[in-house]
């Protein structure tokens, strides 16, 4: 029984896992098994299991992985690595006793189910290891191979120092504006206030000219 090792640690071999597009003929020992189960049901449950080990295809890319299968109605399943968001490997103990295991593939879709499952893998932690690697590195590598020597990566983070430094510049300068505009109320507020007392002195002044001295005869 092969355990199970840190996919962090297991270097990946992109040719090996690229090269594997059908599952190990041990799938359909197991589909055997499971029809064995269902007594009675057998030939029920056997038939859609025998055509989808006869039709199921994998395919790895640099863009993703894609599975497929079925004779009648045809069931095709794209997922780029970009959209990947977890990895996990199953084997129950059927599985285990074959020497095979199930890669469950989940994306951002909101459920806890799988997406998608690769199942009869021999390599399945090769498969989980060269998924994980490209879950995490998929946009970085792509972006360093654009330009020789990862220049592409420099080239982004270049564009985005440059961004970040135009952004700051927008916000000193509406900063600057505003505060001018509240210098100028404030001093425009000041103006007022200074108008309305000289008129207030002005009233003031007017009142007492206008006011008759009383005459000593009148008393």
């Amino acid at each position: 029984m092969i355990e199970d090792t840190d996919a962090h640690l297991v270097p990946v071999d992109a040719a090996r896992v690229q090269a594997i597009t059908t599952p190990d003929p041990q799938l359909l020992t197991l589909f055997i098994i499971y029809s064995v189960m269902a007594t009675v049901a057998f030939p029920v449950v056997m038939l859609p299991m025998y055509f989808k080990y006869k039709t199921l295809r994998y395919r790895f890319d640099d863009d993703g992985v894609s599975v497929s299968y079925g004779l009648i109605w045809r069931r095709e399943t794209y997922l780029t690595y970009a959209r990947i968001q977890d990895i996990h490997v199953t084997r129950n103990i059927f599985e285990r006793w074959l020497g095979i295991g199930t890669v469950k593939i989940q994306t951002a879709s909101g459920s806890a189910a799988a997406t998608e499952s690769i199942l009869g893998l021999t390599q399945y932690q090769a498969v989980r290891n060269y998924l994980y690697a490209r879950m995490r590195g998929h946009r970085g590598v792509k972006a360093g191979a654009e330009l020789p020597g990862g220049a592409g990566t420099q080239a982004l983070t270049a564009g985005s120092d440059a961004q970040a430094v135009e952004a700051l510049t927008g916000i000193r300068d509406e900063l600057r504006a505003v505060r001018e505009l509240l210098e100028s109320q404030r001093a425009g507020g000041r103006s007022v206030a200074a108008l309305a007392t000289g008129a207030g002195d002005v009233g003031a002044a007017t009142r007492e000219v206008a006011t008759p001295t009383p005459d000593a005869r009148d008393v």
